[in-house]
């Protein structure tokens, strides 16, 4: 049976237009064509639809995707099960890598926000210190952005302007 763009959008939960993209970009074969030029799908469409929404779900990439889909029209499906385990594999450590990073961030933030819950003094060497990164207990947490209200008036700066 054959089905419209439009019907396939719908069984594979997707936009018409995503459809059309994934053709172009080559992740999805071109559907045959009625005499007017209407795309025309089969459900093995929908099924390969719905494997790449589930890959894309989990962050695998176009490239990978391409590859996937190559394998899955050229070969054997035996075949495809060692690149996607490959894409899995480099996407995981992709995704391991960003939480690493976020992990440092998280710390990085954290420790600003306890130097400015802390009262302001100026520092000696001048300059805001209140962003400043560096853990060393000797370095002083002052913070020139807010010196208090005893400080002389040119100290008293406002960042937020």
């Amino acid at each position: 049976m054959a089905l419209t763009v439009g019907q396939v959008a719908k069984a594979a939960g997707m936009a018409a237009k995503t459809i059309r993209y994934y053709e172009q970009v080559g992740v999805l074969p071109p559907p045959s064509r009625t005499a007017v030029g209407y795309r025309q799908y089969g459900e093995q469409a929908v099924q390969r639809l719905m494997f790449i929404r589930r890959a894309r779900a989990l962050g695998l990439s176009l490239h990978h995707l391409k590859t996937l889909t190559a394998a899955l029209d050229g070969g054997p499906r035996a075949a495809m099960r060692p690149r996607l385990r490959d894409a899995v594999r480099a996407h995981l450590s992709a995704v391991q890598q960003q939480i690493s990073e976020l992990g440092l961030l998280q710390r990085q933030l954290e420790h600003v926000l306890r130097r400015l819950q802390r009262p302001s003094r100026v520092r000696a060497a001048g300059g805001c210190g209140c962003l400043d990164l560096d853990e060393l207990p000797a370095r002083s947490t002052a913070c020139r952005c807010d010196p208090g209200p005893k400080a002389p008036r040119a100290m008293r700066t406002n960042h937020r302007r």
